[in-house]
Parts: structure tokens; C-alpha cells; sequence
């Protein structure tokens, strides 16, 4: 395992997924890159693209996790807010793009009819990664 992607997303359970990445990266001596994905809703003809985040809330989403990276001793080899419909699918892109040996993401604790309704990024990442899906908890 040479490089790690982790997602984050300014929650608690990114900030359990970074902690985790973290100790990966140190325990394989491994690239850490982080991905913020900027979800897009929307965009016709008629109508702009509406984004979950604006562009500098993405940025010190993304920033804030490198700086915790930092002060752990380590370095970020990437770090990238990605423009995607769908988060999960986001992820994966730029876990393709880049190469990426693993993937470390965070979960809330959706079970049952909530998880039915609300889809889980962590399991599309999971069923749908060219590779190594770590989740954290």
C-alpha cells in the first residue's frame, strides 16, 4: 500500500476516517492525499448548479484536515475538492485518476429503514472501488 485517499468532509466520522488514514499512512510508510467532494445538485439549461458547499467552504473543509495531518508530523501528497453529482462516485474518481492503493472513509451509523432510504456513500464506495476500501468507525 503506497497511496491512501482519505475523504473528508468537516463531520466526525471524517475526522475518525483521518485518524485512521493517518495511522495507515505511517504504518506503510504511504502517500496521504485528501479529497473534499463538492456535491452538485441541479445544472439544466435554465437553472444554475447548486453546490453543497461553496467553493472556499470546501477549501477550509480540505484545509482543516491538512492541518491535522500536519501536526501529526506527516504530509498531505494531495489534496483535492472534487466537483461530482454524487459523492461516492466523486471518491472513486479520483481514487482512478490518482492511482490509489486504498481508500479510508468514515460512516455514520445508519442501519434498517434509514440506511434503505438515505444510501450510504461508504457502501456504493465499498461495492464500486477499483480497490482497498478501508472504513472507519
Amino acid at each position: 500500500m503506497k497511496r491512501i485517499l482519505c475523504s473528508v468532509d468537516g463531520s466526525d466520522h471524517a475526522e475518525i476516517a483521518l485518524l485512521a488514514a493517518m495511522e495507515l499512512a505511517s504504518k506503510f510508510e504511504a502517500e496521504l492525499s485528501l479529497v473534499t467532494v463538492n456535491v452538485a445538485f441541479g445544472a439544466s439549461p435554465r437553472g444554475p448548479q447548486a453546490l453543497v458547499w461553496t467553493k472556499d467552504e470546501a477549501q477550509a473543509i480540505l484545509d482543516a484536515a491538512a492541518v491535522s495531518v500536519s501536526k501529526s508530523g506527516q504530509k498531505v501528497s494531495g489534496a483535492m475538492v472534487v466537483l461530482a453529482r454524487e459523492a461516492s462516485g466523486g471518491i472513486i474518481d479520483c481514487a482512478i485518476e490518482h492511482d490509489i492503493d486504498a481508500i479510508v472513509l468514515g460512516t455514520g451509523d445508519k442501519r434498517g429503514l434509514s440506511r434503505l432510504f438515505l444510501g450510504s456513500v461508504a457502501s456504493d464506495v465499498a461495492n464500486r472501488a477499483p480497490c482497498t476500501v478501508i472504513i472507519a468507525r
